[in-house]
């Protein structure tokens, strides 16, 4: 197996167990192929809507021949109720997603896997991905296609890239908000740690832009439960700041902060209509995402 692109992160086991799953919509979507979500316009799959231009690849089938005759130029004719996913994966490499205890892998390597699986699952049911990178700002904008070389060539550049410095999530949030013109499935995977204010705000433009958002907050469990046996030095990834500490003496005061760190995120997102997930780095990707569609599919009914 390759170990570029999608088989850097996904083994055929894996990828045979997310065969059969298919990420769905909750709310309208807005797309280019016929699929099974519902479209934004009304009417009929038949009832013609309107013409675009031809574009190279574009089914002959659909060429409008007597506006070519009149005009001598290509148009595709469009249909009211022609519609596929649209999923865009952020995938954030902030420094603290650097983080990793024992035998788990990073934070960032698990969002890049989660990434790869989620991408795959939205392929196989012929529907379109895209990707955004970012740390410190804006690293790279994948377009939304629906081709497995896209995704290869995504994964392939997301390979590329390690966690960086510092963090600007919301900044770069807004800024995806405001160029995703259609409404469109947002996934967002990070640890989250950032101005969590700010973050809530980032999401809540998604959703005031009508898109069906998920959230995947991705930790590691020595970070959920602090459980580290004796003193130790402790280094903030995105500031180089260190401190030494004994984290028995603290847990408890830790637990709680998280605690409400992460009961805020997930109030905030179900008064958005947001589907929150907490993933940890210990937890097989392709587990993980089997039973989460699964629950979804079955909320969704």
């Amino acid at each position: 197996m390759s170990d570029k692109g999608i088989g850097a992160y996904l083994n055929p086991a894996q990828m045979a167990k997310l065969n059969r799953l298919a990420l769905n919509s909750r709310y309208v979507v807005e797309g280019t192929l016929a699929g099974r979500h519902r479209s934004a316009q009304k009417g009929a799959s038949t009832e013609f809507a309107d013409h675009r231009a031809y574009m190279p690849g574009d089914d002959l089938k659909r060429v409008d021949w007597k506006v070519l005759g009149r005009t001598d130029k290509y148009y595709i004719r469009r249909y009211q109720d022609e519609t596929n996913l649209r999923v865009y994966l952020l995938v954030d490499r902030s420094g603290s997603m650097n983080y990793a205890s024992g035998q788990n892998k990073t934070k960032f390597n698990y969002a890049c896997t989660l990434a790869a699986a989620i991408g795959y699952v939205v392929l196989k049911a012929r529907d379109a991905v895209g990707m955004y990178i970012y740390g410190e700002k804006m690293d790279a904008a994948l377009p939304c296609k629906n081709s497995f070389n896209e995704l290869n060539n995504s994964l392939k550049i997301l390979q590329g890239y390690k966690p960086d410095k510092g963090t600007a999530g919301a900044d770069v949030m807004h800024q995806i908000a405001e160029s995703i013109s259609r409404r469109a499935m947002v996934v967002i995977i990070s640890d989250l740690l950032d101005n969590q204010d700010e973050i809530i705000k980032a999401v809540a433009h998604f959703r005031k832009n009508l898109h069906d958002v998920i959230v995947f907050h991705v930790m590691d469990p020595v970070e959920l439960t602090l459980d580290i046996k004796r003193g130790a030095e402790f280094e903030d990834l995105e500031t180089g700041e260190r401190m030494i500490a004994d984290p028995r003496a603290m847990a408890k005061e830790y637990k709680d902060l998280l605690g409400a760190f992460i009961e805020k995120y997930r109030k905030s997102c179900a008064e958005m209509k947001v589907d929150y997930r907490l993933v940890k780095t210990d937890e097989s990707v392709d587990t993980f995402v089997r039973a989460y569609l699964e629950e979804r599919k079955r909320l969704s009914r």
